[in-house]
């Protein structure tokens, strides 16, 4: 599966606006301008003939037809020093729809034409000011909903991803470089100990590859927040530990089986974690109910999405065959953080406890914050670790697809199919690339014959 980056088509003779700041009332809202016209705009606005780059400007702002609109603070920025590397001008002016559109509306007015969503970060892209993994990540960082979230992307702000994939990109150069050379200069002197150069290389790649993968698999809850579904029979009290959560009463709580019907998603903190609670349907063998047995499918679906299961049994009850059946469902989890919990321990025991092993109790009615410890810790083993983590499902997939051609290169190397192993190669540095910027085949050139010294 490719993800090549297509050609990003952009006209960039025209100068751009939009309001930068949220929709609201507010004490400040900031409209930029961006483009070859940017400065100009400002002076007309502002009636100023002089805005000195980087200085804040406090000044007047007066619409088309010379009426005072606002004062402002102007801020310019002067190509190629600006986020987009085009001249920019911010005015900063009070908070408020009204203003800031009629700021808004002057900037069009004096020839700049809106931006389309996200054309500021495409400029600041094409104009090599960020590579894509840092507008991702500000992307990302503007949605993140967890501190944790925010210091995995304020790392790859600073570069952390890009010196990654710089570093894996140098390597599979060498060895595009070498297979070319190989090919086509084969009456070259060549260095002898090359062969053993890659063998290293390759394994040192796949390592770094399957690492960043399985830490970018185990944390993709960060930025969006990670998902803990509540499952169990009915009326085992799973609607009243989520409304023990939330502090409210977001769902129903009734003795009948199957009061809860579908899915209840919810998000809350925990620690400085913000988890997504997901309360599923009763799961039982037999209903009748067609509704409720679409809850079910769904509960055990949510049960395959869920970074931690938190399993709830009945003290007060005698262990049942449906509780064997949420058991069997445990077993069958792979790779799933699994909180039991034997919930009811206000009652008397009835339930045969040494069969669930390691367990909690507590009473929903009284005290969760074994449960609530319980869950933070395992957060905090998953977001603590200094190893480099993905941050959208395109660059895991660009890992993937890279990490699954460097293992078919391995063959066609071995056997000395030298044009198989330099499509495998080819196809894994432009997916790696995928992740910050296009591979492009004067990259291999230049590693050919700068490392080997040919062409003299």
């Amino acid at each position: 599966m490719s993800t090549k980056l297509e050609k990003i088509d952009l006209n960039f003779d025209d100068t751009i606006v939009a309001i930068a700041t949220a929709n609201g009332i507010g004490s400040i809202s900031i409209v930029r301008v961006s483009g070859a016209k940017a400065l100009e705009i400002a002076q007309k606005i502002s009636q100023k003939t002089k805005i000195i780059p980087r200085y804040a400007t406090l000044s007047y702002l007066y619409n088309i037809n010379n009426e005072l609109i606002d004062e402002a603070l102007i801020l310019y920025f002067k190509a190629p020093n600006s986020f987009t590397g085009e001249d920019i001008v911010e005015f900063q002016c009070h908070g408020g729809i009204a203003i800031s559109n009629l700021v808004l509306d002057t900037a069009l007015a004096h020839g700049a034409r809106m931006a389309m969503a996200g054309e500021f970060s495409k400029r600041a892209f094409l104009n090599n000011k960020m590579d894509l993994s840092k507008a991702e990540a500000i992307s990302k960082i503007i949605e993140a909903r967890s501190s944790d979230a925010v210091k995995l992307l304020a790392r790859q702000l600073k570069g952390e991803l890009k010196d990654f994939v710089e570093d894996i990109r140098e390597d599979l150069l060498f060895m595009l470089a070498y297979t070319e050379v190989t090919i086509d200069y084969a009456e070259e002197d060549l260095p002898t100990d090359i062969f053993s150069k890659i063998e290293e290389k390759i394994a040192k790649i796949e390592e770094k590859l399957q690492n960043t993968l399985e830490a970018s698999q185990r944390r993709e809850g960060m930025i969006e927040g990670f998902k803990v579904a509540i499952i169990g029979k009915p009326n085992v009290g799973k609607s009243s530990l989520l409304n023990k959560l939330l502090n409210y009463d977001r769902a129903i709580i009734s003795d009948i089986a199957g009061t809860t019907r579908d899915t209840i998603e919810e998000s809350v903190r925990v620690g400085t974690h913000i988890i997504k609670i997901v309360d599923t349907a009763g799961i039982r063998e037999d209903t009748s109910d067609v509704i409720e047995q679409i809850g079910i499918e769904k509960s055990i679906k949510a049960i395959s999405e869920a970074d931690i299961i938190v399993a709830l049994f009945d003290n007060s009850k005698t262990l049942d065959s449906e509780d064997k059946k949420i058991l069997e469902l445990l077993s069958s989890t792979e790779s799933k953080n699994i909180i039991k919990v034997l919930n009811k321990c206000d009652l008397e025991n009835r339930f045969e406890k040494s069969i669930l092993g390691d367990f909690i109790e507590l009473s929903t009615k009284d005290n969760i914050n074994p449960l609530l410890r319980n869950i933070e810790n395992i957060l905090d083993e998953n977001t603590s670790s200094d190893e480099l983590t993905l941050v959208s499902k395109r660059q895991i997939l660009s890992v993937k697809n890279s990490l699954e051609n460097i293992n078919l290169a391995k063959n066609p190397l071995y056997s000395g199919e030298l044009e198989f192993f330099a499509h495998h190669i080819t196809e894994a540095l432009h997916e790696i690339s995928n992740i910050t910027r296009p591979y492009e085949n004067d990259e291999m050139l230049d590693v050919m014959f700068g490392e080997f010294c040919l062409g003299k």
